[in-house]
């Protein structure tokens, strides 16, 4: 409905990136949960990427 080629995008992907970009932004996970639609806090938090991560020790090995 959106345009986007379907072998690009997925709508799980879709969701899984907003609520990444959604923690790396601040804003609280029942907060995007409500534009995400997701009933399960369970499985919404596993996308709900920790945005420390980004920052932490381990990601700095990346940029090495």
């Amino acid at each position: 409905m959106a345009g986007l080629d379907p072998a690009l995008f997925s709508a799980q992907g879709l969701r899984s990136g907003h609520l990444t970009e959604a923690a790396n932004r601040g804003i609280s996970l029942p907060e995007a949960m409500q534009q995400s639609l997701h009933k399960s806090v369970t499985q919404a938090a596993s996308y709900y990427s920790n945005p420390e991560r980004k920052n932490g020790r381990a990601a700095r090995l990346l940029s090495q």
